[in-house]
């Protein structure tokens, strides 16, 4: 798979990357090491997503890479680039960055999630892998090249985000090996965790108060629902993405091991997150939805109220808990 990146590369001379609406760690810290690696071989390269960075991100790109689609600043760049896309091989999940694959002159993919049976794109995609991070570091090795402490631990603030801190079923000795590249770069550890884990505002510790008074149990307890409504943004001050890490609080408890939380947003659109303890393969129900994730984290947007769309998720849940 790697062959296939390398003459990928070698085809183009400028290149546009991007990642997933949204835009998490791994997406973000795969797009620097992927910049590092392209300039290194001497290419042309923007970093350009859907959105501008969330304000919890914002300390992964001091140099300030990472960019917003701009039509008028960026409009001539596809017709002369190639598009790597990090993170996600789904094209509905990059956002207005869907409509440059027409333009540009070819699209590869960098993934870890479990393929989407729906996705046209292709590229280098292991679902093995615990990260985006993870790969885009062993193909980076595999150039031979290194990499500067900003990016580093632009890197370890993504492979630490997917596998929680190196907790997560799929971490491996892969993970501890880009890892080790990583801190000997120059990265430490506790730096990044702080600034993932110790650094959220007030407002988003009201919103999490808002969101665990909403929890309901199902299932013989197995099972938590969380609701994330506009109002409860309004109110607070806190930001959408203020509440992604809520949705693990649940599988604190033994004997859940299904985490479900649909959010509103403020403009009302609705995505609903899930997480597993394993035994649910929370991915495939995603994808019923037109979603997609791994084994234990996948989510997917939906057309529906909130509790329309929890109770949806809910009726294919349980009968798959009533099996085990």
């Amino acid at each position: 798979m790697l062959e296939n990146f390398f003459d990928f590369l070698s085809r183009h001379e400028s290149f546009i990357l991007t990642t997933h609406d949204n835009a998490d760690a791994d997406g973000l810290g795969a797009e620097l090491v992927c910049d590092r690696l392209f300039r290194g071989m001497g290419k042309t390269v923007h970093i350009l997503n859907a959105e501008k960075i969330a304000n919890r991100f914002v300390f992964m790109d001091p140099g300030e890479k990472i960019a917003a689609w701009d039509q008028v600043k960026h409009g001539e760049l596809p017709e002369k680039s190639a598009l790597l896309i990090l993170d996600t091989s789904d094209e509905y999940h990059i956002g207005c960055i869907r409509d440059l694959i027409g333009r540009v002159r070819e699209t590869f993919v960098i993934d870890h999630h479990e393929p989407n049976q729906f996705s046209t794109l292709s590229g280098l995609i292991d679902s093995t892998a615990s990260s985006t991070c993870e790969i885009a570091v062993e193909v980076l090795q595999a150039a031979g090249l290194s990499l500067d402490q900003d990016t580093a631990a632009a890197a370890f603030a993504g492979l630490s985000y997917d596998t929680g801190s190196f907790a997560y079923i799929k971490t491996t000795a892969r993970s501890f090996r880009a890892a080790l590249f990583l801190i000997e770069a120059g990265v430490h550890p506790y730096t990044v965790y702080r600034e993932l884990n110790e650094s959220a505002s007030t407002e988003a510790l009201l919103l999490r108060k808002l969101i665990i008074s909403t929890m309901e149990i199902h299932a013989q307890g197995r099972i938590a629902g969380l609701i994330v409504r506009k109002e409860f943004l309004e109110s607070t001050g806190a930001n959408i993405e203020d509440a992604e890490a809520f949705i693990n609080v649940p599988l604190m408890a033994k004997k859940i091991v299904v985490s479900i939380m649909v959010k509103e947003n403020r403009e009302g659109n609705i995505r609903c997150s899930l997480r597993s303890k394993g035994a649910v393969n929370v991915s495939k129900i995603a994808q019923q939805f037109g979603g997609g994730g791994h084994v234990t984290a996948a989510g997917f947007r939906s057309k529906l109220g909130i509790t329309e769309t929890l109770r949806q998720v809910l009726e294919i849940i349980e009968p798959l808990l009533e099996k085990l």
